[in-house]
């Protein structure tokens, strides 16, 4: 079931959402500084892509750093993002079919403020 649903994501917005993280990705690391940025945002790009059968968990050894550059994210980058998810959402959300495409979209929007800190693992 994982499979034809990350199927479908991938057909009605799975690509779309993994460009525009990429665009992001791509623009921070055109400065030094934003690498770390750039980095995170081709995680959340490759989970973009193909989400079912994965989650996100934060991780414990995140400190102080990955609160500032959270902040930074979410003046720059993360509410532009966050918005495509929630507009994407809404949209798919009108068929039956595409609520649990617009209900993963719901849950990609924390990450998408605060990407860094978090991690993206397998579920079992």
């Amino acid at each position: 079931m994982r499979t034809v649903l990350n199927v479908i994501w991938l057909v009605l917005c799975g690509f779309w959402m993994s460009l525009g993280y990429l665009l992001a990705g791509i623009i921070c690391c055109v400065l030094i500084i934003t690498i770390p940025f750039g980095l995170a945002s081709f995680r959340i790009a490759n989970y973009a892509l193909w989400p079912f059968g994965r989650t996100i968990e934060p991780r414990r050894e995140a400190g102080a750093a990955s609160v500032i550059g959270n902040v930074i994210w979410i003046i720059f980058a993360g509410w532009w993002l966050a918005i495509g998810h929630v507009v994407t959402g809404f949209l798919l959300c009108i068929t039956i079919i595409g609520i649990p495409l617009g209900v993963a979209n719901f849950k990609m929007i924390p990450i998408s403020l605060v990407p860094l800190g978090s991690r993206i693992v397998p579920t079992q």
